[in-house]
């Protein structure tokens, strides 16, 4: 298995829009962050966790051939706005794409993209197939994911874990009955949006406490701001098994 960090950024990306700050002016690749998203490479198929408003470029950067499903966490427009770009792939692949999201993410996704499922379709539009998961494992072409039901403040959204990887975002609480589903992976992905607290996201302590509760063999922290400091000092302050993702980085299991 190959996972693929996409984008490791909050939903302004690093850098923000008109911001003069030192994080959104470093000259460090590092520092520069699309929307958060991953893909995950396995037996010949290709997933992706959410397609944010660059999904385009990150799939151009990555040099994606196919693209088997795309899974959704939650229906927020940092992960759900670049959907529309599907439609490359149904040119090519010359298929639908099968898309898995929850009865209320495909509600949201009917209003965001309503001419995708208007009765009258205009050509050239995206062609997918929904699938409705809820907190039950599903299996993809024999790959299964076991879902991880996270708070996003009050919002529920929807980890995930295939075989030893665990990708958790968008989140600022997890019961015990979901932590469960997450010890004993290899590689664990949770999000830490700044050091500061914040209503709907770990902190950094936050997030690296729970990564020594849950003891993965390695953490990578995504749905980082320009709040959280710079890539290369912030690295320093983790422990040896923690770190912080960044847009391109691979891993393999």
């Amino acid at each position: 298995m190959k996972i693929t960090f996409l984008g490791t950024g909050t939903s302004q990306g690093i850098p923000l829009i008109a911001c003069q700050c030192a994080v959104c002016l470093s000259e460090n690749p590092k520092d520069k962050r699309l929307r958060t998203s991953v893909m995950i490479e396995t037996d010949g198929k290709v997933f992706v966790i959410d397609t944010g408003p660059d999904f385009r470029q990150q799939m151009l950067r990555e040099n994606v051939q196919n693209l088997t499903a795309v899974i959704f966490t939650h229906e927020h427009k940092d992960h759900v706005a670049g959907m529309d770009d599907v439609r490359a792939f149904n040119f090519i692949l010359r298929k639908e794409i099968d898309v898995y999201a929850t009865e209320q993410v495909q509600q949201s996704l009917r209003q965001q993209f309503h001419y995708v499922f208007a009765n009258s379709k205009y050509p050239g539009i995206p062609k997918i197939q929904l699938h409705t998961i809820d907190n039950n494992p599903f299996e993809i072409e024999d790959v299964q994911f076991i879902p991880i039901e996270v708070m996003h403040h009050q919002l529920p959204v929807l980890g995930y874990r295939i075989g030893d990887f665990t990708y958790i975002t968008d989140a600022n609480s997890i019961s015990e009955v979901e932590k469960e589903k997450i010890k004993n992976s290899k590689i664990l992905v949770l999000n830490a949006l700044r050091k500061k607290e914040h209503i709907s996201h770990f902190k950094l302590e936050e997030a690296v406490e729970l990564m020594e509760e849950l003891q993965p063999e390695k953490g990578y922290l995504v749905h980082l701001s320009h709040q959280m400091g710079f890539h290369d000092e912030v690295e320093k302050e983790l422990p040896d098994f923690v770190h912080l993702a960044y847009d391109g980085l691979a891993c393999s299991l």
